[in-house]
C-alpha cells in the first residue's frame, strides 16, 4: 500500500504584495491554509517588489478558487 502525498501545492493567485495579503486573509477566513511565495522582497522594498504568488494545497484548490472568484465578482460590482 502506498501513502498519498497531500503536500503538493498549486498556484491560485498572483498579484501585488498588498492584494496578495488581502486574498491570503480571505482564504484563511474561509479555513484554507495558504503560502505566499516571493513575498520577502515586499517587506524589504514594497515599491519595487515583484508580484507575489499564493499557493494552496491541491486538495483546497477548488475551494480557494471559489473564494477568489466571489471576491472578484464583489469588487467588479463596486
Amino acid at each position: 500500500m502506498t501513502a498519498t502525498d497531500n503536500s503538493r501545492t498549486i498556484e491560485v493567485f498572483k498579484g501585488s504584495p498588498w492584494e496578495s495579503e488581502l486574498v491570503k486573509g480571505l482564504l484563511e477566513n474561509n479555513g484554507i491554509v495558504s503560502i505566499l511565495k516571493d513575498g520577502l522582497m515586499s517587506t524589504i522594498a514594497p515599491y519595487i517588489a515583484p508580484d507575489v504568488t499564493i499557493l494552496v494545497n491541491e486538495t483546497d484548490y477548488e475551494a480557494a478558487m471559489e473564494v477568489i472568484r466571489s471576491r472578484e465578482i464583489t469588487t467588479e460590482g463596486e
